[in-house]
């Protein structure tokens, strides 16, 4: 009888790998990227003041590039990661956002009451910019910023805010406060 329940779990398992059993896993909806440490600075557009990246280490952090022409795209871009964030109840303390300006263009008044809250920054001559790839689609995606600095997630271009708010839901759940 104890060798049939030493041996139970072994028959078991090879019984489910020959019947072709394989678990289900969790998929992102983000492409996840090769780890990149961001470094940098610029400057705030509303009060110019120096922003590095390492102020913002413990949060996570929601990037986007764009013009401070900010077209449809843009706008539709600033309106899913305010709605992300706030999403997250709780945790939305957790998350901030951040839209690099690439051409140091300044945003108009309507978007800084719209879009609150975001960090603008002219990034223009901002090593920040040389530090994100594939420069010719920088304006296309929202990146995800880790706690720690790193670059480490990019959204698809037609982006679904659902699928991107659960994945950003999952990281803040398996992430600590306490080790940042």
């Amino acid at each position: 009888m104890i060798g049939v329940l030493l041996l139970a779990p072994v028959i078991i398992s090879y019984a489910l790998f020959f019947a072709g059993y394989r678990p289900g896993s969790t998929m992102n909806y983000g492409e996840l990227m090769g780890l990149q440490k961001l470094t940098g600075s610029g400057v705030t557009q509303n009060d110019n003041i120096i922003l590095r990246i390492k102020d913002l280490h413990g949060k996570w952090v929601m990037l986007t590039v764009d013009s401070g022409n900010c077209d449809q795209e843009c706008q539709q871009k600033l309106y899913f990661m305010r709605q992300i964030r706030t999403m997250q109840n709780k945790d939305m303390h957790r998350i901030e956002r951040l839209w690099l300006v690439d051409d140091n263009v300044a945003v108009e008044d309507r978007l800084w009451e719209e879009y609150g809250g975001t960090l603008i920054v002219n990034a223009r001559d901002s090593e920040l910019l040389d530090q994100i790839p594939t420069r010719e689609a920088q304006r296309n995606h929202i990146y995800l910023i880790d706690p720690y600095g790193n670059l480490m997630m990019r959204f698809p271009e037609a982006l679904d805010p659902r699928k991107m708010s659960d994945d950003i839901k999952r990281l803040l759940q398996v992430s600590h406060d306490e080790h940042m």
